[in-house]
């Protein structure tokens, strides 16, 4: 910052990480600067100008970040695979440092440059999904042809009782999938908790699918075999409401 001037402010993926969200390692810092300062990147240091500085930063003593949809938006910007843009976008939202309205006027606000896998990955989000695993779980229902579920929705018995959240919800079927990643389950409460959910869901005629993101990426074609046995045999549960994402 020392070198970037004043009024500089760190974003990218150095500031996705100092928010604590998820993104790929890097030794480059991004900065952004006055668009009228005339000054080269220099060693790891990489200067953006912009007549579109943030009006509000996060700031740690010396240091000036752009807050956490402002650095999302313009890291994901750099990255190639839609499953990392969506990555970034969905641990984002899901961790609660920056709304789905946010991101989508940085992406508004932002270049057109870099914009697609952006737009295309917060649309998804938008859509309910909270994960990368979820993501890839949608490309792989796409790929098969079958019916895209709800993502993230609230499942309600007919007093209007909590039953679960599901990752997947098809609710014609009466199928629930649940991502059960070892990555989530920090303690035995919290395992203990997940079985819980899929008992309840299984009282009201639930059917519950679980699978590893491992199982998602590596063995496609088991789980959507498994998926559409569940949905051509599966039927509506009574008296069980559902609220989208």
């Amino acid at each position: 910052m020392l070198y970037a001037g004043p009024d500089s402010v760190v974003t990218g993926l150095a500031a996705v990480r100092q928010h604590h969200i998820r993104g790929p390692v890097t030794e480059l810092i991004d900065v952004l600067v006055p668009a009228s300062r005339r000054r080269r990147d220099a060693d790891f240091v990489r200067l953006h100008r912009t007549t579109h500085l943030p009006t509000r930063v996060w700031q740690l003593g010396p240091l000036r970040y752009a807050l956490p949809a402002r650095a999302v938006a313009d890291a994901v910007r750099d990255l190639t695979s839609l499953r990392d843009v969506r990555a970034m976008v969905a641990d984002a939202v899901q961790r609660s440092h920056c709304r789905v309205p946010d991101l989508s006027t940085e992406l508004n606000a932002g270049p057109s440059v870099g914009s697609k896998l952006f737009r295309e990955a917060l649309t998804d989000v938008a859509d309910g999904i909270r994960s990368a695993a979820e993501g890839d779980l949608k490309d792989l229902l796409t790929k098969a042809g079958l019916p895209m579920p709800l993502f993230n929705a609230a499942i309600y018995d007919g007093d209007g009782t909590f039953i679960a959240r599901p990752d997947a919800w098809w609710p014609e079927r009466g199928v629930a999938l649940e991502v059960d990643s070892h990555e989530w389950h920090l303690s035995p409460h919290d395992h203990t908790r997940t079985l819980e959910r899929q008992r309840r869901m299984g009282k009201h005629g639930i059917v519950v699918l679980p699978f590893t993101p491992r199982e998602i990426r590596t063995q496609p074609a088991d789980v959507i075999n498994t998926i559409r046995h569940a949905l051509e045999t599966g039927r509506r549960p009574e008296n069980v409401q559902t609220k989208a994402a």
